[in-house]
């Protein structure tokens, strides 16, 4: 799946404005759609389709992943979702309204979702250097965190990861 170049991210405070939004693209808010929401919405960061298929550890109804993945689908041509890849595995989805921009550890797997304001530097060096205007919401930044850059690579068995505020 990729994120459609010609809708602009809509971002909804809560499961009343998401389904707002539905409406004015002409889209029905069906109970499947109204469900993977209410996982995104639940979710503490970025959410793989298979943890929202399978009810977001009970905080949730568990779906089928057909219907998940084309609900994501969906509410992403809608602007209300976004996905990022963290890793090598599959994307995650994040509605758009918390969208941040992200930096990985190719070492231990930790990442960190960061307002987009603390990547500027980088993202004005890069400019300067290329021309391009760079964003960070779809691929991370990838290299090594503090931890592994100071101690060499940790491994683990479960990634982690933080929210950075603005």
């Amino acid at each position: 799946m990729t994120a459609s170049r010609l809708t602009s991210p809509r971002a909804a405070a809560d499961l009343v404005s998401a389904e707002q939004v539905l409406r004015e693209r002409g889209l029905r808010c069906s109970a499947a759609r109204r469900v993977v929401l209410q996982a995104l919405f639940a979710a503490d960061g970025p959410v793989s389709a298979e943890a929202i298929a399978g009810g977001l550890g009970g905080q949730v109804t568990r779906s089928d992943l057909g219907s998940v993945y084309r609900n994501l689908e969906v509410l992403e041509e809608a602007g209300l979702v976004g996905h990022v890849h963290l890793g090598h595995g599959a994307g995650l989805y994040v509605l758009a309204a918390a969208r941040h921009e992200y930096v990985a550890c190719e070492a231990c797997g930790t990442w960190e979702a960061v307002a987009p304001e603390v990547l500027d530097p980088a993202r004005e060096a890069i400019h300067a250097a290329t021309g391009f205007e760079a964003r960070f919401t779809h691929f991370p930044i990838v290299g090594r965190c503090a931890d592994c850059a100071r101690t060499g690579p940790r491994h683990h068995h479960e990634e982690q990861h933080h929210v950075r505020p603005g």
